[in-house]
């Protein structure tokens, strides 16, 4: 996965932190935790708060 598979991790976060609210989730804690993913290899420093934003609000939808 990179950063642009918003779907996708925001599908995978959901399956790893079942009793997390996502709308609370702090961008750190969300970047650490997608890096953490099993299957993602993106560049650390690709991403940014808009990139951030769109995987905390698929969560958010996913959850939902």
């Amino acid at each position: 996965m990179k950063w642009t598979d918003v779907q996708d991790i925001a599908i995978e976060l959901y399956e790893a932190h079942p009793d997390v609210d996502p709308q609370y989730v702090r961008f750190t804690d969300l970047h650490a935790w997608v890096m953490a993913l099993p299957g993602f290899s993106d560049d650390p420093s690709h991403s940014n708060e808009k990139i951030l934003e769109a995987i905390q609000m698929a969560w958010i939808d996913e959850a939902s």
